[in-house]
Protein backbone atom coordinates (compact mmCIF):
# COMPACT_ATOMS: atom_id res chain seq x y z
CA UNK A 1 0.00 0.00 0.00
CA UNK A 2 2.79 2.62 0.50
CA UNK A 3 3.57 2.43 -3.21
CA UNK A 4 0.12 3.53 -4.71
CA UNK A 5 -1.48 3.99 -1.39
CA UNK A 6 -2.63 7.51 -2.03
CA UNK A 7 -5.31 9.70 -3.30
CA UNK A 8 -3.41 10.23 -6.74
CA UNK A 9 -1.35 6.73 -7.55
CA UNK A 10 -3.96 4.95 -8.63
CA UNK A 11 -5.53 7.35 -10.91
CA UNK A 12 -2.48 7.90 -12.19
CA UNK A 13 -1.50 4.72 -12.98
CA UNK A 14 -4.84 3.98 -14.37
CA UNK A 15 -4.60 6.59 -16.91
CA UNK A 16 -1.21 5.49 -18.40
CA UNK A 17 -2.15 1.43 -18.71
CA UNK A 18 -3.90 1.64 -22.20
CA UNK A 19 -1.01 4.32 -23.60
CA UNK A 20 1.85 6.31 -22.61
CA UNK A 21 0.49 9.80 -21.72
CA UNK A 22 2.14 13.46 -22.66
CA UNK A 23 2.20 15.17 -18.85
CA UNK A 24 -0.08 17.86 -19.59
CA UNK A 25 -2.70 15.34 -21.14
CA UNK A 26 -2.35 13.16 -18.57
CA UNK A 27 -3.14 15.96 -15.64
CA UNK A 28 -6.00 17.02 -17.86
CA UNK A 29 -7.43 13.09 -16.77
CA UNK A 30 -7.56 14.51 -13.07
CA UNK A 31 -8.89 17.92 -13.45
CA UNK A 32 -9.15 18.10 -9.27
CA UNK A 33 -5.35 17.23 -9.31
CA UNK A 34 -2.88 20.11 -8.28
CA UNK A 35 0.66 21.10 -9.75
CA UNK A 36 2.25 20.15 -6.95
CA UNK A 37 0.34 16.72 -6.38
CA UNK A 38 0.64 15.64 -10.30
CA UNK A 39 4.20 16.31 -10.31
CA UNK A 40 5.12 14.49 -6.33
CA UNK A 41 3.19 11.44 -7.22
CA UNK A 42 4.53 10.70 -10.84
CA UNK A 43 8.35 11.48 -9.07
CA UNK A 44 7.11 9.13 -6.27
CA UNK A 45 6.13 6.37 -8.76
CA UNK A 46 8.97 7.41 -10.98
CA UNK A 47 11.17 6.36 -7.72
CA UNK A 48 9.26 3.21 -6.98
CA UNK A 49 10.03 2.06 -10.79
CA UNK A 50 6.05 1.98 -11.57
CA UNK A 51 6.78 4.35 -14.02
CA UNK A 52 8.96 5.69 -16.65
CA UNK A 53 9.74 9.18 -17.89
CA UNK A 54 10.85 10.04 -21.29
CA UNK A 55 12.13 13.21 -22.30
CA UNK A 56 12.10 14.35 -25.74
CA UNK A 57 14.52 16.33 -27.26
CA UNK A 58 12.23 18.94 -29.00
CA UNK A 59 11.71 22.63 -28.90
CA UNK A 60 9.18 23.06 -26.77
CA UNK A 61 10.68 19.80 -24.94
CA UNK A 62 7.82 16.70 -24.50
CA UNK A 63 7.67 14.43 -21.47
CA UNK A 64 5.66 11.18 -21.57
CA UNK A 65 5.13 9.09 -18.95
CA UNK A 66 4.37 5.62 -19.15
CA UNK A 67 3.90 2.19 -16.95
CA UNK A 68 7.24 -0.06 -16.54
CA UNK A 69 6.75 -3.63 -16.18
CA UNK A 70 6.40 -3.62 -12.29
CA UNK A 71 3.49 -1.08 -12.75
CA UNK A 72 1.88 -2.95 -15.59
CA UNK A 73 1.34 -5.84 -12.77
CA UNK A 74 -0.79 -3.37 -11.30
CA UNK A 75 -3.08 -3.64 -14.50
CA UNK A 76 -5.69 -6.25 -12.98
CA UNK A 77 -5.87 -4.66 -9.44
CA UNK A 78 -6.56 -1.26 -11.02
CA UNK A 79 -9.30 -2.66 -13.40
CA UNK A 80 -11.14 -4.56 -10.79
CA UNK A 81 -10.99 -0.79 -8.37
CA UNK A 82 -12.53 0.80 -11.54
CA UNK A 83 -15.29 -1.80 -11.74
CA UNK A 84 -16.01 -1.52 -7.75
CA UNK A 85 -15.51 1.67 -8.08
CA UNK A 86 -18.42 1.85 -10.80
CA UNK A 87 -20.78 -0.44 -9.36
CA UNK A 88 -20.72 1.58 -6.12
CA UNK A 89 -21.27 4.50 -7.75
CA UNK A 90 -24.75 3.14 -9.00
CA UNK A 91 -26.01 2.09 -6.12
Amino acid sequence: MEVIGTKWKPLLLFHLLENPLRSGILQSKIPAISNKMFTQSLRELERDNMVYRKVFPEVPPRVEYGLTKKGQTLKSILLALDAWGKTMHEE
